[in-house]
């Protein structure tokens, strides 16, 4: 590479140090990712699947594949499976369910598909502690479940993500499923590393991740989940996992990815130029989801540091990709080296197939007959940064790509807009004048008008788990014996929502107290405490927090009545110490 760049040194001083960095950086993910270690399940777990996993699976084409993937679930002993589809679909989807196991699979529909109105359906019907999205053909090791419980011994872990890896379609891998698994090698190095630099991960995985049942049936993530639009007119369908992901960032629960073995899942990927239009879809979600961490939500940049550079990195990776062949082939052109040009072709691929197979070097040992198929994968790396480019310039487009019959066509899109814009006009004329006046509250009262919202939650949520529960038994002739020494989701959506409750109430006390301090000693030279927010009875905030505060002394009471006992910010729970909840800083391909 010298003799290549001894006439124009110059230019490449430049290209080398992009490459220098490059390669740095890519160093740094190596050493963390060697450094990684899973969570190790206990002895005696707090959690198990047979009372606290509930597998969702949203689809509408099911096919053969979804047998296997079935039975390697039921594998993991989970309490339930149930499968969302559209309406027309339920009676295929439903033989199947019987041909594997009717007693602990469940077939439920939604009017139309769409992904997400199907995982929505799937979580309202969930009676566990766990809820654990899998794709129709995601097949498990028989230890997944066990695995990814572990990592929520941690009361404030939200999300748990796992690696993955290609399952062919065929006898042998297609060039494309080969592509697929060079592409999950480099990403199980990628979210292993920044999992154990800072706890954080771009995306989990929609393939297979598991979630508290609590954070996903509060009714403002459901809403907001259902009604997300890009640029605020074009709904998204697609980037779910996208979406959970960075809901946990923001409210403050923890994930992790397990990258091991005993968590490693099988996936099957489009074996032909489909998988490109794959590529496509998620490189366009890929996108989306960046720019609002990094830009709008911006919470990635105190909680994972490391995540919102890396996703900094990849907004600029395919310039810095493009720069060396791009230059090399203008310098080519312009006859500026003084060796032969196949020379410097040969030179140029040969250092360039080098540094892909030291990447791919995890994947190659496991797969030595990939080694074929490393120029492939050099080329559509190319292929991939002009693609990144083109994708950044069509975001506005929202369609899945790669399933027919669940993409709206714009003129559906535009019905709905129009419909749900005058739902919001109607409800906005029927609001009363005191919640109209809510609207103009600052952040940080608003802030505390959700949070109190969020904690008269753990009462609705409580009744709603004992009434699906009660019916779940007398649907599917179960009983089983209440969960011993488990810590519960309504016990830690209050702790959560009494620390955002308390953090809302300092914050909106700051913002207001200095303005109110000076009308009131301006009246009559009295002075307020800093440290109490004085409520009166006409102030909308103060309803809120009373009954929020009500349900909670409620539940106080009815959880004394039943042993248990709450001191300051942690509970006891036969003698086991649980922390504050959250309060740190499928079928579709």
């Amino acid at each position: 590479m010298l003799q290549l760049t001894k006439d124009t040194f110059a230019v490449f001083i430049p290209l080398g140090l992009v490459g220098f960095y490059r390669y740095l950086w890519f160093t740094i993910k190596l050493i963390a990712y060697f450094f990684y270690q899973p969570m190790k399940p206990k002895e005696n777990p707090t959690y198990r699947p047979d009372y606290d996993v509930t597998i969702v699976v949203p689809t509408i084409d099911a096919g053969e594949e979804f047998k296997e993937a079935a039975h390697s679930w039921l594998v993991n002993n989970p309490k339930e499976i149930i499968i969302i589809t559209e309406t027309k679909m339920r009676e295929p989807l439903q033989e199947l369910a019987n041909s594997v196991d009717p007693s602990r699979i469940r077939v439920l529909t939604v009017p139309k598909a769409n992904k997400r109105l199907q995982m929505v359906e799937g979580i309202r019907n969930t009676t566990s502690e766990i809820v654990v999205f899998a794709d129709d053909d995601a097949i498990w090791a028989p230890t997944t479940l066990e695995y990814i419980l572990a990592c929520f011994e941690d009361p404030n872990m939200g999300g748990v993500g796992t690696s993955q890896t290609v399952k062919s379609v065929g006898r042998y891998q297609t060039v494309w499923e080969v592509l697929a698994g060079f592409r999950l090698t480099i990403r199980n190095i990628e979210i292993a590393a920044s999992t154990h630099i800072d706890g954080g991960v771009c995306c989990l995985s929609g393939r297979t991740a598991a979630y508290r049942t609590c954070i996903l049936q509060d009714p403002q993530f459901q809403y907001e989940f259902t009604h997300d639009f890009w640029l605020g007119k074009y709904p998204l369908n697609s980037g779910d996992d996208k979406f959970l992901t960075r809901w946990m960032v923001y409210h403050g629960w923890n994930t992790y990815v397990q990258i091991c073995k005993e968590a490693e899942l099988l996936s099957t990927f489009k074996d032909n130029w489909r998988f490109v239009k794959q590529v496509l879809r998620w490189t366009r979600n890929t996108w989306r989801s960046d720019f609002r961490s990094l830009f709008t939500e911006r919470r990635i940049w105190s909680r994972h540091p490391y995540v919102a550079f890396t996703m900094v990195d990849k907004i600029f990776n395919p310039i810095t990709l493009l720069s060396g062949p791009i230059s090399v082939m203008v310098m080519m052109i312009k006859d500026e080296f003084h060796l032969p040009i196949w020379d410097i072709i040969i030179s140029y691929i040969v250092w360039l197939m080098m540094t892909r197979i030291v990447k791919l070097l995890p994947h190659l040992i496991r797969r030595p007959q990939d080694l074929i198929w490393v120029p492939a994968f050099l080329i559509f790396g190319y292929y991939f940064a002009i693609m990144k480019i083109y994708a950044l310039f069509t975001l506005h487009e929202v369609g899945w790509g790669t399933r027919a019959g669940i993409d709206q066509t714009p003129a559906e899109i535009a019905q709905e807009k129009e419909q749900q814009q005058q739902q919001q006009q109607q409800q906005q004329q029927q609001r009363p004048d005191s919640e109209k006046a809510g609207l103009s509250y600052s952040p940080a009262t608003q802030a505390a008008l959700l949070a109190a919202a969020a904690a008269a939650t753990a009462t609705h949520y409580e009744q709603q788990q004992q009434m699906q529960q009660m019916q779940q038994n007398m649907t599917m002739n179960v009983d089983l014996p209440p969960r011993p020494d488990s810590p519960g989701s309504a016990d830690l959506i209050r702790h959560f929502s009494r620390q955002q409750e308390q953090q809302a109430q300092r914050q909106a006390q700051r913002a207001g107290h200095s303005q109110r301090r000076m009308e009131e000693v301006g009246n009559d030279n009295d002075y307020e405490d800093p440290d109490v927010y004085e409520y009166n009875q006409d102030d909308e905030l103060a309803q809120y927090f009373a009954q929020a505060d009500a349900a909670l002394a409620s539940m106080d009471a009815q959880d004394q009545d039943n042993g248990y006992s709450y001191g300051g910010n942690s509970r006891t729970v036969n003698q086991g110490q649980y922390g504050q909840g959250g309060s740190s800083g499928g079928g579709y391909m």
